[in-house]
């Protein structure tokens, strides 16, 4: 990055939020403008990527999908591997998963056990942090491969929902770049 990281204030400028979707009365912070931005991308990862370096991570792990977008970069930056966390069916090699409860219903998670190995400190990077349902599911996921996993890395917390605090509850530090409260 040529020029100076633009700060979280900055950053924030660029999340665009809609109102009223998916329905009356949510506010989404629609992140795809802040992806848009050459220098907000940028700068985003600047900032994550040192999160992940003062933790002392090995690997970093990214949930489908824009979890992707934001822990590939990191893991590029600090010169580690990455570890994508895939929906059901993706993976053609033999996975181990996790599923975990929805608003309404459930979902899966799987990933190769063979991409970590024992004992690797693996922070989460992922774009949003709301209730913690896949956050969680994904911390589970990657103990259960091996994984030391102490650091969840968000974009963006959502706090009035909750899913920052579930994670701490279950030892995991969380790190944003920007906060919105309400929902």
């Amino acid at each position: 990055m040529s020029a100076p990281p633009l700060s979280p204030a900055e950053l924030r400028q660029l999340v665009r939020t809609v109102p009223d979707f998916p329905e009356p009365g949510i506010q989404f912070r629609d992140i795809t403008t802040l992806i848009g931005h050459p220098q907000g991308l940028a700068s985003s990862m600047h900032h994550l990527a040192e999160i992940a370096r003062a933790a002392q991570a090995q690997k970093i792990a990214g949930m489908e999908a824009r979890g992707f977008i934001f822990g590939a970069a990191v893991a590029v930056q600090l010169g580690l591997g990455f570890v994508p966390v895939r929906k059901p069916g993706k993976l053609p090699v033999a996975t181990i998963g996790v599923d975990y409860a929805l608003e309404y219903g459930t979902d899966r998670l799987e990933m190769d056990p063979a991409a970590i190995v024992r004992g690797e400190r693996v922070a989460i990077v992922d774009d949003l942090i709301a209730t913690g349902g896949t956050a969680l599911a994904t911390v589970q996921l990657l103990r259960e491969a091996g994984a030391v996993v102490e650091q969840a890395l968000f974009v963006i917390d959502l706090p009035d929902l909750g899913g920052a605090a579930r994670l701490r509850d279950a030892g995991v530090e969380v790190r944003t770049l920007l906060q919105f409260d309400g929902a």
